[in-house]
């Protein structure tokens, strides 16, 4: 998806400005937020296909990446996760490093292990999962290579 157009950045005030501190430091400022290791997310927005992109939490399962789509314990799934839905096809930021990705939710058969590892780097997941009314959904970033 790597392109030239406008991306829009989430307009959560605290998120707004790690992403700012992400991108104008070429990530080497914000890869780490709080202690956390943190992406950066692009994904086309499914109804304004616009781009957006947003700051996630992520843990390894070999070379794929997982995010959490948990939206803070939301009843609602977070934006990003509807729009990947329709769009699986992504763009990262870790660290320095940009690249595309294709998103995935984890299969029933992949979920407990990865929802763990996720839980073990940040264990505020569970009690979200606890008071979200909805089962949250665990993502694979598979780099595409090209």
């Amino acid at each position: 998806m790597t392109t030239d157009e406008p991306i829009v950045d989430s307009a959560t005030g605290w998120v707004a400005k790690h992403i700012r501190t992400y991108v104008e430091s070429g990530g080497t400022k914000g890869h780490l937020y709080q202690g956390l290791p943190t992406l950066l997310l692009t994904v086309r927005g499914r109804r304004s296909g616009v781009l957006r992109r947003t700051a996630l939490i992520y843990g390894r399962a070999g070379d794929d990446l997982v995010v959490v789509a948990s939206n803070g314990g939301s009843d609602g799934h977070p934006a990003w996760y509807l729009n990947l839905c329709d769009t699986p096809d992504v763009d990262l930021q870790v660290g320095t490093e940009r690249f595309a990705a294709r998103a995935r939710t984890a299969t029933p058969q992949e979920k407990p292990a990865l929802w763990q590892a996720m839980v073990t780097i940040f264990p505020r997941y569970e009690q979200y999962q606890a008071t979200a009314g909805r089962e949250i959904p665990v993502v694979v970033l598979e780099r595409i290579i090209r």
